[in-house]
């Protein structure tokens, strides 16, 4: 059965589970598909099983997405493979006119990106809500099999242990954890047992329609995690029943989670440096979509500091949301275009300093603890 204990302040939860946080950087070998380090200007190969995905700016990055036509993610996330913007890493490249939003934002805690596109064109099927990639998977093996993950953030590449990537038909969001601190642990920032709650929220941000943009930003609190009036931290879990057979061969279900799901993310970093981009693409007419047209590179720096979203769109759609179907949601010439601004900048603003208010839901979560375990489940 699942018990609800109340929990005191934040740092109190995170040393209750210190010793089962993962480590920051990776150790392990790379997958069997990949090569044997990120590698920008491989060739380009649209059958390729690399499965190598890399993060380092708005217009180089990549996304794991399925290797034949017609897929749907919640049934193929052991075989996803690496889908990238440039031709690197021995992947698939995303072709021009796919994105048709893309918001990247650099934390101390980890780089995210996410946005909007037709992913219908890397294989993902019509109207498909989606689902969660990350490292571990249901075999410990991670989804996909052989999947690794590289940004640059600290200016040379660095594979990292924790990360995660909801995909859907519409919609994407990649989240790579570089760090962690004494209270908040990349296993927790890169939280990856929430996958039928959707991009934002559990990886919250500017989810602007038809517009492109890179900033500097504050960290978000770990996934699920909500902040309470006397300061204590309550921790939602999503609900799932399973069977278990007892001893004396009878059959049972077991329930963890709550019946009341909160709204929205706790709140929505602040962001700020923000530099406005037209599109984004690499520029390779062979692979481009017939509508896709010409990709500048034309960039302007807004210099502004918000809470949350940062960017103005130039023009407006609706945006798709999601909710799990099987293992989750997320619900989304060779001239480099829309590169990122030639200076990066770092945010040198604490982890959780600023944000645009609290979002509640209609009740808050608790924390679960699986009683007799002595384990949270985080």
């Amino acid at each position: 059965m699942i018990s609800k204990v109340a929990v005191g302040a934040a740092a109190a939860l995170m040393a209750g589970v210190a010793n089962v946080n993962a480590q920051v950087t990776a150790t392990g070998t790379m997958g069997p598909t990949n090569p044997p380090e990120p590698t920008l200007g491989t060739p380009i190969n649209q059958t390729s099983y690399a499965r190598l995905l890399s993060l380092n700016a708005i217009d180089d990055f990549c996304l794991f997405a399925p290797p034949v036509p017609n897929s749907v993610i919640g049934e193929t996330e052991a075989e996803e493979v690496a889908w990238c913007v440039q031709p690197r890493n021995n992947a698939r490249v995303i072709p021009d006119g796919v994105l048709t939003a893309v918001h990247f934002v650099k934390t101390p805690l980890y780089w995210q990106i996410q946005g909007f596109g037709d992913f219908t064109h890397l294989n993902i099927q019509s109207g498909d809500e989606g689902g969660e990639l990350d490292p571990h998977g249901a075999t410990g093996l991670g989804n996909p099999v052989g999947g690794n993950v590289t940004t640059n953030a600290t200016g040379s590449d660095v594979s990292y242990e924790e990360w995660m990537n909801y995909m859907a038909a519409d919609q994407f969001c990649l989240r790579i954890c570089i760090s962690e601190n004494s209270t908040y642990s990349a296993a927790n920032e890169c939280q990856h047992t929430l996958d039928e709650m959707g991009c934002s929220w559990v990886m919250p941000g500017d989810y602007t329609a038809d517009s492109f943009t890179e900033c500097d930003g504050d960290s978000a609190y770990p996934p699920g995690w909500y902040i309470l009036g006397n300061g204590s931290t309550s921790t939602f879990q999503q609900r799932y029943t399973g069977t278990f057979t007892g001893a004396d061969g009878s059959l049972g279900t077991w329930t963890q989670g709550e019946t009341v799901t909160p709204q929205s993310a706790y709140s929505t970093p602040a962001s700020s440096n923000c530099k406005t981009y037209t599109s984004v693409g690499n520029g390779i007419a062979s692979l481009a979509l017939s509508n896709a047209g010409s990709v500048n590179s034309t960039a302007s720096a807004t210099n502004s500091s918000s809470g949350g979203s940062s960017a103005a769109a130039t023009r407006s759609s609706s945006s798709g949301s999601s909710a799990g179907s099987g293992s989750g949601s997320a619900v989304a010439g060779s001239t480099a275009a829309a590169s990122s601004s030639g200076e990066s900048s770092s945010s040198t603003s604490a982890a959780m300093s600023s944000f645009n208010g609290i979002s509640y839901g209609t009740a808050m979560a608790v924390v679960a603890l699986v009683a007799g375990a002595g384990s949270f489940l985080l």
